[in-house]
């Protein structure tokens, strides 16, 4: 295995990532619920600073969380995101001197050279969108209306009487949990701030929802993508020395099986047929609805950076089109086809393509073989090891015959 490609990988430093963020958060619940056994660095540690950082620990967790949402979507704030809250996730274990944190410690500093390899690979600029803008600006201001104006009369609120106070409220009410432990005061007086809690009531739910709303957009439009057969723009952006299919036909289905089969293969099919094309999203196959004979779906299908580019469709004529194509965008890719029909060997071979099998004459080779005695497995090994060719077309559609 190549370190470089099997290893320390992109989604090897998003799922260290997540594994990091998720230890976090159980190991600062465990600190601050007390069930943490102490270590070796215990008596060197006060106990509230071990509370404390227990607290901040989740927190940092979950901040974690996001940045490996960020990261997933190659987002270059995610990277330096992370790239503080490393560092910071490995003092805060070690700072809460239990056993159950030194696993935090190691895939800390595990996590570290991972990231700093794939740095150039989290190049995409996050750029909110104007909904985004509005949203988080809402929510924002209604946030610090309830906040403000809470700790504002605090006279008429009982158990307000710090910002931090004024801000649990404001947070409790907004999320209409409303646990009663602070509430206005009875008669005249209180008449206004049971006004004020009513408006920022209405302000900071209206401002939750439109924000949980912009949250899940995201998400939903992958879903429809997924659902529709097309890829997202993540899934194309990580695209790199893959395998691009071109069209689906019957040869398809063997050829995804023994693509998966590869560990380390990334793959993606191009197709025009929409109804493969949602049978392949609802198996996580990476899949793009588009003529893969046209430009544009194969700059976005990346194949400037492909390994190889395979077209076995039943269409000897659109396959030609895809390769010519293909071979136009990148004059070094590997470029592998199947012909339907055997005179159009040398028109693939012509349209650019690098070997061209014809399934049909291979098939008929094997199966007057295994007539005459030959075990399948045999004829096979045979036939594609250059042992025998017979009649006047090379099936593999090559000129290296023996001589």
């Amino acid at each position: 295995m190549e370190l470089t490609r099997d290893w320390v990988t992109v989604r090897a430093s998003i799922a260290l990532t997540f594994a990091v963020a998720i230890l976090s958060i159980l190991a600062g619940l465990a600190q601050i619920g007390g069930l943490g056994v102490s270590g070796p660095l215990a008596p060197h540690v006060p106990d509230v600073v071990r509370q404390t950082v227990g607290f901040t620990g989740t927190i940092t967790g979950f901040a974690m969380l996001g940045s490996g949402f960020a990261l997933r979507n190659g987002y270059r704030v995610g990277w330096y995101s992370t790239a503080v809250l490393l560092p910071l996730t490995a003092v805060q274990g070690l700072m809460q001197a239990s056993v159950l944190s030194f696993p935090l410690v190691a895939l800390s500093v595990l996590s570290m050279p991972a990231l700093a390899y794939n740095r150039g690979r989290f190049d995409r600029d996050f750029r909110p969108s104007p909904t985004q803008l509005a949203a988080s600006a809402a929510l924002g201001t209604a946030i610090a209306y309830g906040t403000v104006g809470t700790y504002a009369l605090r006279e008429q609120f009982n158990g307000v009487e710090t910002i931090v106070d004024a801000f649990y409220f404001t947070v409790v009410t907004a999320s209409t949990v409303g646990y009663g432990d602070i509430y206005p005061t009875s008669g005249a007086a209180s008449d206004i701030a049971q006004l004020f809690v009513l408006s920022s009531l209405v302000m900071n739910v209206a401002a939750f929802a439109v924000a949980l709303g912009v949250l899940l957009t995201p998400a939903i439009e992958a879903q429809l993508s997924k659902a529709l057969g097309r890829m997202t723009d993540r899934q194309i952006d990580l695209l790199d020395d893959h395998v691009l299919v071109l069209g689906y036909g019957d040869l398809t289905e063997p050829i995804l099986e023994e693509l998966a089969a590869r560990d380390g293969t990334e793959y993606a099919v191009i197709t025009t047929d929409e109804s493969a094309a949602r049978r392949l999203g609802e198996r996580d196959v990476p899949v793009f609805t588009a003529d893969p004979s046209d430009v544009e779906p194969l700059e976005r299908g990346h194949v400037d950076r492909a390994r190889a580019v395979v077209a076995a469709t039943n269409d000897d004529a659109r396959d030609a089109l895809a390769i010519l194509t293909a071979r136009q965008l990148n004059p070094d890719v590997r470029i592998v086809a199947a012909a339907t029909q055997r005179e159009n060997i040398d028109k693939l071979r012509r349209a650019g393509a690098d070997q061209v099998i014809s399934p049909s004459t291979l098939g008929g080779h094997i199966l007057i073989d295994c007539a005459f005695g030959a075990d399948s497995d045999d004829a096979t090994a045979d036939l594609l090891g250059d042992a025998a060719f017979d009649g006047e077309v090379d099936p593999t559609g090559t000129d290296d015959r023996p001589s």
